[in-house]
């Protein structure tokens, strides 16, 4: 009976790490605290910030390239909220054709570069019958449907434990914190379970029907790979997502992309002032 044999290699190195992080420093000694990701139809939340420096992608070693039409594809570092941050405006899918190694390794940059809270938005389909599109949701917890995991291969202690804890992904200060903002600001904010799927087509009726009753509120293609590795790092994280469509099975409509970035585009001022509350009362 043969054994299995662990990769030899990974992508997630110290010296890659440290390749790419030189080479944002060649450009600014800019420190961030705070990293943001822009998932689908929300980069705009990119221009609440006061940018110091900002990097094409193909200009960080190790980063993959972009290639959905929405995502920017860029770095942007500098202030949001009177925190300094730093954000990718354009995230990677595994439907891409990535691995999810490829995937989560600039959550390993922005953590070198001195993040330690990460905060991961996203568009979604809303499983749940009594959200609407437009609803923002905070992620209190996830499951991953994606038939992989980023931290598969040999595992650099420098860079976290074998085995992370993952009772928690999501934490419950950062939540807790958002949900006053929201109150203040009075606007209505969800919270449930985000489940990943590998896309890129969405989802038929039935599978719908499997992933509510997992116990899933909404369903998409990101996020969860990004949150696993920035946990195995060490970092808070808070996740929102913004519902762009709604996916009940019984009354399920034809989706397309125009309209999802649509709804996205319409919540997106939202997102942002939840976003700058957070920043401003971390």
């Amino acid at each position: 009976m043969s054994v299995a044999q662990a990769p030899e290699v990974t992508l997630h190195t110290p010296a890659a790490i440290a390749t790419a992080v030189a080479a944002v420093r060649a450009r600014t000694a800019f420190a961030p605290e705070v990293a943001v990701i822009l998932g689908t139809g929300l980069g705009g939340l990119a221009s609440a910030m006061r940018v110091e420096a900002e990097i094409a992608y193909d200009d960080l070693p190790g980063f993959p390239l972009s290639t959905v039409e929405s995502h920017h594809g860029r770095l942007l570092l500098g202030t949001l909220g009177a925190r300094r941050v730093v954000a990718m405006q354009g995230r990677f899918h595994r439907y891409e054709g990535y691995s999810l190694q490829q995937v989560t390794f600039p959550v390993r940059v922005l953590r070198a570069l001195g993040a330690g809270t990460l905060i991961v938005s996203n568009a979604c389909g809303g499983m749940h019958p009594l959200w609407a599109p437009g609803d923002l949701m905070l992620i209190a917890d996830h499951i991953n449907l994606l038939g992989d995991n980023p931290l598969i291969g040999p595992n650099d202690a420098a860079l976290g434990p074998r085995f992370p804890d993952m009772s928690a992904p999501y934490d419950a200060g950062l939540r807790a914190l958002a949900h006053e903002v929201a109150r203040a600001q009075g606007l209505a904010l969800r919270e449930g379970v985000y489940v990943a799927v590998p896309g890129p087509n969405l989802e038929t009726r039935a599978e719908y029907r499997m992933l509510r009753a997992m116990g899933a509120d909404v369903v998409g293609m990101s996020t969860v790979p990004e949150v696993i590795v920035a946990r195995h790092a060490g970092m808070r994280v808070l996740g929102c997502s913004i519902i762009t469509d709604q996916c009940l099975p019984d009354a399920l409509e034809e989706a397309s992309l125009e309209r999802i970035l649509a709804v996205a585009g319409r919540a997106e001022p939202h997102l942002t002032a939840l976003v700058q509350g957070v920043l401003e009362r971390l």
